[in-house]
Formats: C-alpha cells, structure tokens, sequence
C-alpha cells in the first residue's frame, strides 16, 4: 500500500468513518490482529450484538455494564472498541490517557440519536430539582448533563438508590423507562426515545412461532415494547439473557434481542436451540446496523494504522465521567461487579 492511498484515506476520514483501504484477500486477518495486539499492547473490547467472527476474537465479550468495567479497568494502552460509538466514547472518558479506537466512526446509534443534547437541556430545565438518570446508550455530551448513568444490568438498582423523596428524569429509552416504572413504583419522567432494533419485533409473528413452538420460552431485552414484555418468560440484559439460557431448564428459546447474542448463546449451549425474534419486516431476524458496520477488515486496519481515533473535549470527561463513576460504585455496592473469572489480566 502507498503513502499517498493512506493519505487519501486519512483525508476522506470524517466522511467515509473509516480507513477505506484495499486489504490483501490472502492474509490471515485472525492472525494479523493478534499479532497487532501483541505489538501495540491493545485489547479488544467486542459487544455482543457484534458479527461472531469479532466476537471470537476479542479479549472481552460484553454488555454495556461488563464492557464499561473492563474499560475503566485495563492495563493496554490501546482500546479498541467492536461496539458503536458512545461505548467507545464511554471508554474514553474512563480512561482518557489511553488512545480509544473504532473501526468505523458511523457505528452509531438510533437511540442515542433519539436524544440530542440541546433539546434534552431545556426539558431538564422544566424540572430543576429532579436526578437525572440516563441510559449509557445515549452521547457522550448527554452524560455532562446527567447524574447518574445505567445500563439494563443495573437500572433497578440505580433506580432504587436514588431517595424516594427526589423526582427522576429518565432518558433516553421510554421502553426501558417503562420497565422500570413497573419494577420499582417509582413514577419516573420519561424522555420519548426508543431503539429502532427493539421497536421493530412483529408481535404478530412472535405469537405464531409461540404456538408452533409451545415448548420455547420467550426471553426479551427491557428495551422492547411493553406489549411484548408482558408474553416473555423472562426479560434481561444481554448478560441476564445469555445467562438465563445456559441456567434455565428449557430447550428452546425465541430471543427478542439483537441476533448477534445467539452467537455467544449457542457456544455456551450447544444443545439448546434459539430462534431470533422476527421483526415487522421482510428480514428473517432483527439486526443493528449499526453495529454489523463493524468487519474484520475495518478492525485490522484501524489496529495496523491507529485510525480512527475517538477524541472528546476534556469538559466532556471530566464532566461527563462524573456519572459512570457514580454508575460504577452503585453497581460494586449491589454486588453487580465483573465475576472473577471476567476480571482483567
């Protein structure tokens, strides 16, 4: 590859989100990352809505919870994030001496998205004395304005923390938000944001794979709609879901999550049969495109070239990390911390 071609692609950067290089077809991408880890002392940090072959290689498979933990904690100096952009961004501000790294800077998200900064700031301004709590799935500069961040792991217990006396504005994510009314009595404000992934299940489809499996259990992330909570056997995180499938008794299961946590579910329960939850469209499951802008390639090639970068004004971290930290110490307090066998080296 010439300097000029990796200049073109530096230059063109912010528009394509990232490094647009031809990659040789022959090499072994597997062993040139590791190879590339090893050299430049990184870790792999990979979510499990990612595409099964970065799942396999990454040092560390997650949710939002688990992969927030890892960040906080590692030795590398380099991360690099499979995941979108506020996870990465979330990294930065737990360790902002280490150089941050995504394969493509457009792996974004709807939900975020759903909940832009300025507009969020005024509707705070209605209700001054209330906490705010925010999904982590939301922007970096969202968290400058929030008190306390979640993830579906820890929600109730951050919910629960916070003094019964005091008013919560919960954002982005009114499906999650929903949840937790539920679960904890409190009567939370909620900001009308959703995630096109977990709004899109069919539950007219669902119903008919229910009856033509009687035997599956219906498991379902927090962030789906109310409507299809209430049929699911069980609703937990991404960690909470793969968990229950390897614990509970059933054979079966149809998963209303993003398909890539069947990956991970399958390894572990290679018996057991799961059926991805079919969305209101022509598509045979439910994927995040966000997340699947991800590939082998873009990994190799943000690792070999240390591009792209995630780069955050110090105002946002030192403001922003205020409520990780917070998120952090309440879920060590409610004993929701990684298990020893996931602590870092």
């Amino acid at each position: 590859m010439s300097n000029s071609a990796l200049a073109i692609a530096q230059k063109n950067l912010e528009s394509t989100g990232w490094l647009d290089l031809e990659v040789d077809p022959t090499l072994d991408l597997v062993e040139e990352i590791n190879k590339l880890k090893k050299e430049r002392n990184a870790i792999i940090l990979a979510h499990y809505y990612q595409e099964s072959e970065i799942q396999d290689i990454a040092d560390y498979i997650g949710d939002s919870l688990g992969l927030s933990q890892k960040a906080a904690s590692t030795e590398a100096d380099i991360i690099v994030f499979a995941g979108v952009h506020f996870m990465a961004e979330t990294a930065k501000m737990l360790s902002p001496s280490k150089k941050v790294l995504l394969p493509d800077l457009k792996a974004g998200c709807s939900l975020a998205d759903s909940c832009p900064p300025h507009l969020f700031r005024a509707f705070k301004a209605q209700h001054p004395d209330a906490v705010v709590v925010s999904y982590i799935n939301c922007t970096a500069e969202l968290k400058t304005l929030t008190d306390i961040c979640c993830t579906s792991t820890n929600s109730v217990a951050i919910i629960e923390s916070i003094p019964k006396d005091k008013e919560i504005i919960f954002a982005p994510d009114r499906n999650l938000g929903a949840y937790l009314r539920k679960q904890t009595g409190r009567d939370l404000i909620l900001w009308n944001g959703t995630c096109m992934v977990h709004e899109i299940f069919s539950h007219e489809k669902i119903t008919k794979i229910m009856v033509r499996h009687p035997e599956a259990k219906l498991i379902a992330h927090p962030e789906c709609e109310a409507a299809l909570l209430e049929k699911a056997h069980f609703i937990g995180s991404t960690s909470g879901l793969l968990r229950f499938t390897q614990e509970d008794e059933a054979e079966t299961f149809i998963v209303a999550t993003e398909a890539g946590i069947i990956h991970q579910m399958e390894l572990a329960s290679p018996d057991k049969t799961f059926i991805p939850a079919p969305p209101n469209n022509m598509c045979a499951c439910n994927e995040c495109p966000h997340m699947k802008r991800n590939t082998m390639e873009k990994l190799y090639l943000c690792m070999k070239h240390e591009e792209p970068e995630i780069i955050l004004p110090e105002w946002v971290i030192e403001q922003g990390v205020k409520s990780i930290d917070r998120m952090l110490e309440i879920s060590e307090a409610a004993g929701l911390g990684l298990k020893k066998d996931e602590e870092p080296d």
